[in-house]
């Protein structure tokens, strides 16, 4: 016997209620719920007094339902049966949705409600993956703490698949509501450690509004200090926190005990310390901790000689480098000098360096300076502990010529560049002369003085010339320097010249 025959559904039974908007597909979630409103509560909006006895009689009908599947009303089952059955011919809605519901807004402050429907759904997916991950996280951390209840470890791979799940579940929190998991927080490594919130006084005249990822790198980093840990978990705080502000002192003092404790590679840290320091060029922290490494790192390695050079050739190229991006970097030449006396780097290459940093830049004082150290700081050539201003008998002859001459060639080049006639001062003092030594070749750059054909083209060499008069006794002399310094070629040092005229007359 064949099967009986369906009857084929020719097309959608509406409700008698609706409008024609609520029967067109939704484009955005506002208009969907506004649909889903109109839908379950009949002729939602509309006055009692326009609605006919049909009208009045299924907008009863729908009242009357909500109590009932709420549970509100109990009925007998013979009377639910045929409530249910009246309910099912007139297609009547059985739920309904709220009215002036709320989506809220998304983290860029745009209303949800203007969603498109693809938009939600791929919210919702979002939502959901972040709540599946959340779960698995949970299990994790259960899982770990059985394992230390029974003094055992998880596998590596587990504690990296919870790292990929944080780092996932960050994403997601960050891109559903704009909020940022803090780095550590990402990290199970760190999730016994308590961290330490700094606590402001409430009545402090001006509070830092620190970020809160950093804040809450410092609360971990004053856990572990408190704590006294110094691991290697620790050693990865300290670089979290020192790339958010490598001014922060403390945290390398803690770095470099770490490296103490753990007795790290010196080369692997100076390697990691050479990328933070081309990232913060005029950084004075930097240059502390690889001073610090190096008085650590050099009596290991002092009775190696090949050793020590290597050291020496790799800190000064790195030096090199930092001083081609910022040839007068107070922190890097202190530390050239350091290391020069330090691995011994009194070489002509040296000197040739700085004296190719003078030939690019004449006024490069720190170069200047630096090269006075090497010339008269050399143990091989100078007296040790010896004063930078004081005579050294120690230094030859020919150094001191050679220095001299050198001078004289720079100060032809820019006569009002201080820095080498300061550099001519120190190698006279060091050569034990007098200024009225070089009183002839200062003379040339100071001509009539005191006549109408005054010509002077440098100022320190009239310094220079009224320093030698002082020496020589020609008091006449001095003041008529000291004069024309303070009317005519220093007037901004108008006291001290006339403080030195003053001296004159009281002797």
């Amino acid at each position: 016997m064949p099967p009986k025959k369906v009857p084929q559904k020719t097309g959608k039974l509406d409700p008698v209620w609706a409008k024609p908007e609520d029967l067109k597909k939704p484009e955005t979630v506002g208009e969907r719920t506004q649909q889903r409103i109109n839908l379950s509560t009949p002729y939602h909006g509309k006055d009692l007094n326009d609605l006919t006895a049909d009208e009045l009689k299924i907008y009863s009908h729908t009242n009357l339902i909500k109590p009932i599947s709420e549970g509100k009303i109990s009925l007998s089952v013979k009377a639910e049966r045929e409530f249910w059955k009246v309910v099912n011919k007139e297609k009547l809605p059985i739920r309904h949705v709220r009215d002036n519901y709320d989506w809220g807004k998304d983290k860029n402050g745009k209303d949800i409600a203007s969603y498109t429907i693809e938009e939600l759904n791929q919210r919702k997916v979002k939502q959901a993956r972040y709540r599946a991950l959340s779960l698995f996280s949970r299990q994790f951390v259960h899982l770990r703490d059985q394992a230390k209840r029974q003094g055992a470890e998880l596998a590596e791979t587990q504690i990296e698949d919870e790292r990929k799940r944080r780092r996932e579940m960050a994403a997601l929190k960050k891109d559903l509501y704009g909020e940022l998991t803090a780095k550590l927080v990402q990290d199970p490594v760190y999730d016994d450690i308590i961290p330490i919130p700094m606590e402001e006084p409430e009545n402090a005249l001006a509070r830092i509004a620190y970020p809160d990822f950093y804040a809450e790198a410092i609360s971990y980093l004053r856990a572990v200090m408190v704590a006294e840990e110094y691991t290697p978990r620790c050693l990865r705080i300290t670089e979290h926190v020192i790339s958010m502000n490598p001014a922060h002192y403390t945290v390398w003092l803690y770095r470099f005990k770490i490296i103490q404790v753990l007795d790290l590679p010196i080369p692997d840290e100076i390697e990691w310390l050479n990328e933070v320091a081309l990232n913060n060029l005029k950084n004075y922290q930097i240059w502390h901790h690889r001073q610090l490494l190096l008085d650590y790192y050099y009596p290991k390695i002092a009775d190696d000689e090949d050793a020590v050079k290597k050291l020496a050739k790799s800190e000064i190229d790195f030096v090199n480098q930092i001083l081609a991006e910022d040839t007068k970097n107070y922190h890097v030449w202190s530390y050239r000098q350091d290391i020069v006396a330090k691995l011994g780097i009194w070489t002509v290459a040296e000197l040739g360096s700085t004296q190719n940093m003078i030939e690019d830049d004449v006024r490069n004082n720190s170069a200047w300076s630096h090269r006075f150290y090497l010339v008269f700081s050399d143990p091989s050539q100078s007296t040790k502990d010896a004063s930078p201003t004081e005579h050294d008998p120690k230094v030859p002859e020919s150094i001191i010529e050679r220095e001299l001459k050198y001078t004289r060639d720079k100060i032809l080049l820019s006569p009002q560049n201080q820095s080498s006639w300061n550099y001519l001062r120190g190698v006279l003092r060091k050569a034990g002369r007098g200024m009225s030594t070089e009183e002839g070749f200062a003379s040339q750059f100071a001509e009539c003085l005191g006549e109408e054909g005054e010509k002077v083209t440098s100022s320190h060499a009239l310094e220079m010339l009224a320093d030698a008069s002082v020496e020589t006794g020609d008091a006449e002399k001095a003041t008529l320097c000291f004069t024309r310094l303070a009317k005519t070629w220093d007037p901004i040092r108008e006291g001290y010249w006339q403080y030195r005229i003053s001296q004159l007359k009281e002797q």
